[in-house]
């Protein structure tokens, strides 16, 4: 039997800042997330973040929590069913990096139905070792504990995969025609510069010169800040924006240390300030909704907008559950499902 192992980053068991604390001290201790060495770590999560951070971001939570709890959960966990109902005679399980259902326990599962082959979904579209790559170490890290490992196959980074883009179609162009913005924005999750420049090759211009992202190919393929300059420019081109009426902007910026941009707040304002009355924004980066796209957009940053002198900042849902995201994600299994199939005989004429 073949198992498929889908897997977000996670979030808090409650609105609260106690189950707040215990998710943020387990999402910041993450040597891929916070990569600095493991005392100055140690300080600036226990002296600096959760004695401040819990309470303000548990209030950012209750904006957003519902009946059926966080919505990055039940959307994953939508997702996770969904698929499930699509592949007779697999056993799928969701599994998040930080907080529950988490990936020990899911893996767990798979284990004891019987599984032979696991396929791996990372649901990052962009390539980040923050998400993705601390990901998958969780799996190997907690698979390396068996005494016999079953096969396993992880289905690559996706941000530019056509069945991927064409549900973020599906999602916004009725919005683009009954919104009519001036203008259009593509916001991604931030990194720090020095993320990006350590997944950069010898000799690469990566956050040299500000038309660094412009091209995308092999010497930046593998950079996160390229993918998504990626993804905004294939959509943008498929949902017919011309170039001088989107942008691409970063968000969810965290501490001092430089972080790659422009900064998704400083254009809303930007926008607003230069005439723009309504604004639409798709947030790639993510396949469900969650704190940052549902509070930190749909809030915070529609709230900054008016502020600015905008009038209607619209966002874009998430791909959540939607047949054609479900239709996408089968195809990328598909992909690496065919890795495990055993090669033709060869035969003698």
């Amino acid at each position: 039997m073949t198992g498929l192992l889908l897997v977000n980053l996670g979030s808090p068991d409650a609105p609260t800042p106690a189950a707040v604390r215990r998710y943020l001290r387990q999402f910041l201790s993450d040597p891929r997330v916070v990569d600095i060495n493991a005392l100055a770590r140690w300080v600036l999560l226990h002296l600096v973040i959760l004695p401040l951070r819990p309470r303000r971001s548990a209030a950012a939570y209750a904006s957003i929590w519902t009946a059926r709890g966080s919505p990055l959960l039940y959307h994953s966990q939508d997702l996770a069913a969904a698929v499930r109902g699509r592949l007779p005679g697999w056993a799928v399980e969701l599994g998040m990096r930080y907080g529950n259902p988490s990936i020990e326990d899911a893996l767990g599962r798979l284990i004891a139905a019987g599984v032979e082959r696991i396929v791996v979904f990372p649901l990052y579209p962009q390539y980040a070792a923050a998400s993705t790559g601390s990901s998958i170490e969780e799996v190997f890290r907690v698979l390396g504990r068996r005494w016999v490992m079953p096969a396993v196959s992880i289905v690559e980074p996706f941000f530019d995969h056509p069945g991927f883009l064409r549900a973020w179609v599906a999602r916004g162009a009725p919005l683009l025609a009954s919104s009519a913005p001036d203008h259009v924005l593509f916001s991604f999750h931030g990194l720090p510069e020095r993320q990006v420049r350590r997944a950069a090759p010898p000799g690469s211009i990566c956050l040299m010169r500000a038309d660094c992202c412009d091209e995308f190919g092999p010497t930046n393929r593998h950079c996160y800040r390229a993918q998504c300059f990626r993804t905004a420019r294939l959509l943008a081109g498929q949902l017919g924006i011309p170039e001088d009426r989107c942008s691409v902007g970063f968000q969810s910026r965290l501490g001092r240390t430089p972080w790659i941009g422009p900064a998704t707040e400083s254009l809303i304002a930007e926008l607003a300030r230069r005439g723009r009355r309504r604004l639409l924004v798709f947030c790639p980066a993510f396949v469900a909704d969650c704190l940052e796209t549902l509070e930190e957009v749909g809030i915070r940053g529609r709230q900054l907008f008016r502020a600015s002198g905008g009038e209607e900042l619209t966002l874009v849902p998430s791909l959540n559950a939607e047949r054609e995201w479900v239709d996408a994600v089968i195809e990328l299994i598909g992909r690496q499902a065919e890795r495990f199939a055993p090669p033709p005989l060869a035969t003698n004429h």
